[in-house]
């Protein structure tokens, strides 16, 4: 059975055409150019604004020019994830969807319904002639998962909408009216070398397995980041062993600051006398992660391989004071909100290593409702790395959502669940990073709402969304359109 066929079905067409594109972040021309064509022959206007923004608008319904403008966003980009083995270019190769049961799927990549059914939603609702509306703007921004640069070159003067309805949110029967604000933390350091002694010997750790997931949404689950688990094996290592007698060879994991890493690795290099102590301490550190994560990550898998011998070690005194700042780094779950039950606060998450031939770079993201907050985990993990030599630099700050308790918007579609489903919806504050937050700066009068939905597991290769849920998420979107456009209260005044 084909996406196609499921229903709503102009939205599962467009999903599936999505899927059909590479669209990864930084490489979102070519499905541009696909929905730029469509658009053309819809005989819609649109522009595409110096960020990569496009921006697409469709005329009132006939009798109802005077409502107000309602904007419908999404971001055109999605997480390039796979699991380990896969040969798959996220910039050349078709995601591949399938159903499976209530839920669909993709074939060990990331499916990218994060954000693919929002913009599947905003290109049905233009192709859409029988969903009364005002007049409509679609915004699509680029590089949303990958440094929010659309969003940040947003322009005022682009939209002249009232409401606007974001569809990045991942939990059917949750209205999000706040989102956690963010900043980058990257630790350069200047590797610290030397010739490996001859006989020394080397072992490969390889760390794989692990769930994963998006370091806002899931951060509070105590999954565990492969590359802290790095951090806490060579820790157990300083522990137990003589510090002169072992160092790194090399290291790397993860691959997005914003994805918690599921796979990591390091080359170690020892002398042969302390060859049965170095293997026992990192048995038995193994036996202790896995009882630490049983329940929140039970499919660690932590190998030991054999290396040869390297050429080239870290220093050890280099080697341990980059490896102590790794245990050390804050990570995870830092607070959870006083005044929202449920929400998180606060987390950050260390997302990525990376080396090159002179350099080790660390890259982390820190998440919090508030910028006050904010600052202070950034600065605090900024220390912990300068004291390690590096340099550090942060960057790609964006501001939090503030909530509007006053909000028509949040109100209507409140409202609208209601009468739909004869249930009232979760009001909630989401820790990812949504771009309304920037949008705001820009346009401080608009009214804004998020609602999208069930994705489970968004930028993991466990990624999968909901089909019921997306037929509820399209008919309260439909549902909320309509009502603006009918609500005398939401026209505007000819001036």
């Amino acid at each position: 059975m084909s996406l196609s066929s499921l229903q709503p079905r102009p939205l599962w067409q467009w999903f599936e055409t999505i899927c059909s594109i590479p669209h990864p972040s930084k490489h979102e021309a070519a499905l541009k150019a696909v929905i730029t064509k469509w658009a053309s022959a819809e005989q819609l206007s649109f522009t595409e604004d110096s960020a990569g923004n496009l921006i697409i608008k469709k005329p009132a319904t006939p009798g109802f020019e005077q409502a107000a403008t309602v904007a419908l966003q999404a971001h055109l980009d999605m997480v390039p994830q796979k699991n380990s083995g896969i040969d798959h270019d996220f910039t050349q190769d078709p995601i591949q969807p399938y159903i499976d049961g209530d839920w669909v799927r993709a074939k060990d990549t990331t499916l990218g319904a994060d954000n693919g059914i929002g913009m599947a939603s905003c290109l049905a609702l233009l192709a859409s002639k029988d969903v009364t509306h005002g007049p409509l703007e679609v915004l699509l921004t680029a590089d949303e998962e990958a440094g929010m640069s659309g969003a940040f070159g947003l322009q005022a003067g682009v939209l002249s909408a009232q409401y606007l309805i974001n569809t990045d949110s991942e939990e059917e029967g949750d209205v999000f009216m706040g989102c956690a604000g963010g900043v980058d933390i990257s630790a350069t350091l200047q590797k610290q070398t030397q010739p490996c002694p001859a006989h020394w010997q080397s072992i490969l750790v390889n760390i794989s397995g692990l769930k994963g997931g998006h370091s806002g949404c899931d951060i509070h689950l105590g999954r565990a980041n492969a590359n802290k688990l790095l951090g806490q094996l060579y820790t157990a290592l300083l522990n137990q062993c003589d510090h002169n007698q072992f160092s790194l060879a090399a290291i790397s994991g993860g691959s997005l600051r914003n994805a918690i890493p599921r796979e990591a690795s390091m080359t170690l290099t020892f002398a042969p006398e302390i060859s049965g102590a170095m293997i026992d301490t990192l048995n038995s550190a193994k036996e202790q992660i896995s009882l630490q994560y049983a329940d929140s990550d039970a499919n660690i898998h932590i190998a030991l391989d054999n290396h040869g011998g390297a050429h080239q070690m870290y220093t050890p005194a280099f080697s341990h004071q980059v490896m102590r700042a790794i245990s050390g780094c804050i990570n995870g779950l830092v607070k959870m909100s006083q005044s929202m039950q449920g929400v998180v606060h606060s987390s950050t998450n260390l997302g990525v290593i990376t080396e090159t031939e002179q350099e080790l770079s660390l890259l982390c993201l820190a998440r919090s409702l508030s910028d006050i907050d904010r600052e202070d985990i950034s600065q605090s993990l900024s220390s912990i790395f300068e004291l390690a030599g590096a340099k550090v630099t942060c960057s790609g700050a964006y501001p939090g959502w503030e909530p509007n308790a006053n909000s028509k918007l949040m109100q209507l579609t409140k409202a609208c669940y209601q009468t739909l489903y004869n249930q009232t919806p979760n009001t909630m504050v989401i820790h990812a990073g949504l771009e309304c937050g920037l949008f705001k700066a820009v346009y401080p009068n608009l009214d804004m709402v998020s609602f999208g939905p069930t994705i489970k597991f968004p930028h993991s290769p466990d990624e999968k969304v909901h089909i019921e849920s997306v037929q509820r998420y399209w008919q309260l979107l439909t549902q909320v359109v309509e009502d603006l456009a009918k609500n005398d209260d939401n026209k505007t005044v000819n001036e």
